[in-house]
Formats: C-alpha cells, sequence, structure tokens
C-alpha cells in the first residue's frame, strides 16, 4: 500500500511539531524518518497511524484519504519502542491477541488463528519459545515478538517508532539485519522512525531528514550520504570536520592557507569534510594544505583515528588505514598538512539558514 503524505502540519501550543510535510511512499518500500530528538518524526508516524490528528493536510493510503479516520480503520501495525507485550500472557496469546480482538464477523476462527500465529513466530524464528511469557524473554526477542503480533493482524503498513532504540549496540545491529531480511520477504510498506544514522543507512530503501519539522532532504542512503543537500544533512550524516573559510577561483581557503579544491561560488562558505576523506602529508614545507599538529592517536581495529589541532586550536578529526597510518611513521606531537580529496562547500548564508 503506498502512502502519500500531504502538507501536514501539527502544533503543540505554541511549538510547530511539524511544518508543511509532504513525502510519498511507493507500496512495499521501506522508508526510515531520521532526525534529532524532537524533530517532529515520532509525531509524523503516529498521524500516519491516527493515533494523532494533523492541523492540516491529508495523510492518504492506497490513494484514499484517511486524514479523519481512526487508527482501527487504517490497517496499519504499529511497533513501539518498549515493545508493550502484555506481561500476563504467553507469546502465543500476545500474538494472537489482535485477532481475537476483531469484531465477531472479521474474526477467524480459532483454529485459523493458530496456524497465523504459528506461521508468524516461524517468520520470526522464534516458534520454539511459544509458551513463554515476556518477563522470560530477552529484549531482543520482545521486540521480535511485538514485530509478529503487528504483522498478525496483516497490516497493509507497518510503522515502527524506534523498534530498537531501547537495546544494546550488538543486539540492535543484529536485530535491523534481521529487520531488513523479514522486509524483502513479506514486503510490507514499511515506515521507521529512528535517530541513529546508521541503522537508518543500514536499513532503508530511502531515508526522510527531518530538522525541526520540516523535511531536509529525501533519498537513497547513498545520495543522502554522499551529496548532503543543506548543512544539516551533511552535518548529521556521519562525522564531520566542520570549516569556515572563503572560495575563491574553485580553491577553498582558511585564512592564508589554500586548502584543497571546491565547488560553489565565491564568497563565504562552511564546508565539511569527512575523517576519512584527509590526506596526510608529513611536514609543513609545501604550501598547499592546512598545518595541523597531531595531538592523539586512538589505533584499534583497522583503522587509525587521529586528533589534530589547527594553529587556532581548532581541533581535526582523521581517520586513515591503521596500516597506512603505520607507514607515515608519524606519532603524537609530528606536524603535518591536512589535504581534503573531497570538500562539500554550502555558501556561508545556507549555515546561517
Amino acid at each position: 500500500m503506498s502512502i502519500a503524505i500531504r502538507n501536514i502540519s501539527k502544533q503543540f501550543g505554541a511549538f510547530k511539531a511539524l511544518d508543511d510535510v509532504s513525502i510519498e511512499i511507493p507500496s512495499g518500500e521501506l522508508v526510515a524518518l531520521l532526525g534529532p530528538s524532537g524533530c517532529g518524526k515520532t509525531t509524523l508516524l503516529r498521524i500516519i497511524a491516527g493515533l494523532e490528528y494533523a492541523d492540516q493536510g491529508q495523510i492518504l493510503l492506497a490513494g484514499d484519504d484517511t486524514s479523519a479516520r481512526h487508527a482501527r480503520d487504517r490497517q496499519v501495525g504499529f511497533v513501539f519502542q518498549h515493545y508493550a507485550l502484555f506481561r500476563h500472557m504467553s507469546v502465543f496469546d500476545n500474538v494472537a491477541f489482535g485477532l481475537r480482538v476483531k469484531p465477531r464477523r472479521y474474526r477467524p476462527a480459532e483454529a485459523e488463528i493458530r496456524r497465523r500465529v504459528k506461521r508468524l513466530l516461524e517468520l520470526v524464528q522464534l516458534d520454539w519459545l511459544a509458551d513463554r511469557y515476556p518477563t522470560q524473554l530477552s529484549g531482543g526477542q520482545r521486540q521480535r515478538i511485538a514485530l509478529a503480533r503487528a504483522l498478525a493482524v496483516e497490516p497493509k503498513v507497518l510503522l515502527l517508532d524506534e523498534p530498537f532504540g531501547a537495546l544494546d549496540a550488538k543486539v540492535r545491529k543484529e536485530l535491523r539485519r534481521w529487520l531488513r531480511q523479514l522486509h524483502d520477504e513479506i514486503h510490507v510498506t514499511s515506515v521507521f522512525v529512528t535517530h541513529d544514522q546508521e541503522e537508518a543507512l543500514e536499513v532503508s530503501d530511502r531515508v526522510v531528514l527531518i530538522n525541526k519539522g520540516k523535511v531536509e532532504q529525501i533519498g537513497t542512503p547513498e545520495s543522502v550520504y554522499d551529496h548532503p543537500a543543506t548543512p544539516f544533512v551533511a552535518n548529521f550524516l556521519g562525522s564531520v570536520n566542520l570549516f569556515h573559510g572563503r572560495v575563491e577561483d574553485g580553491q577553498l581557503h582558511l585564512g592564508e592557507h589554500q586548502v584543497g579544491a571546491a565547488d560553489g561560488n565565491d564568497g563565504k562558505a562552511v564546508a565539511f569534510v569527512r575523517p576519512h576523506e584527509f590526506e596526510l602529508v608529513p611536514g609543513w614545507a609545501e604550501r598547499d594544505g592546512l598545518p595541523a599538529t597531531i595531538v592523539r592517536v586512538v589505533s584499534v581495529g583497522p583503522s587509525a583515528q587521529i586528533e589534530l589541532s589547527r594553529s587556532d586550536g581548532e581541533l581535526v578529526e582523521v581517520s586513515i588505514a591503521r596500516d597506512s597510518f603505520r607507514l607515515l611513521g608519524l606519532g603524537k606531537g609530528d606536524q603535518v598538512l591536512l589535504r581534503p580529496r573531497h570538500i562539500r562547500v554550502f555558501q556561508a548564508e545556507a549555515q546561517a539558514a
């Protein structure tokens, strides 16, 4: 089922949670709503579900305006961050709950309910826990049961609000990989809210970046990461180093230093460079580059994470392969030139906006 979000606005008192938001989600797509806390992403998810109503705008499901329709009539499944399982019910009965409370004329026969629940528990790979209770499960298992319960009523749309937010990092990584595989099997249109950029980029077909109630950018994980449309997106996605300088004749200048090639019109600019996009040149003898001094090196795993201090005291983070860093023979206190291989430039007024 496709979702069309048309000019949605929502205000709580003086606070504008959503400001004229429009998004088109094709049927079968898995979309992440990504942004900082308080940006409006959960409010938007609840409006799609019918748990909140917009002040203006429309929610169309498969072309049908459901803006004024009650949540139970939207054929939407909702998974909350904290599972919301019934502690007094077994895993099996939790998953069956939504089917058993349907109005009698829509309620499947008990044999059909049992068949459907068994299939769903197999789908989430927890059929062997059917007789246990939520308190006997791990956090990751409880979240998978919550997802099975949402799917039991055969929703046309699946909505997930920070589904893995209460779990530790290792379990989160396992579950988001599992969610992607599950989505590829069932192909139900899905929208999930997260403030975890790695989660959004790894799992979704498309990412919607939201900031202060407005959509900043919509695109594939690759496009929003490699081609950020605004300073907010560049700064929010992944680690970045921010520089305030000027562009002259296709070069970024920071003070008296010419740092590297940069697109954009001449004038004041803000520039973003990711830690892995720097080249380190030992010494300050050459002219082109940004002088810096190494103040800390963390060499764990395949990469060396290097913290450097510019001449003005600002810190810069650089990440390079550990073997490459070892060959440079550099260490704490050494002077280097920083040369970015890629610079994302925005005119200074874009940052102010």
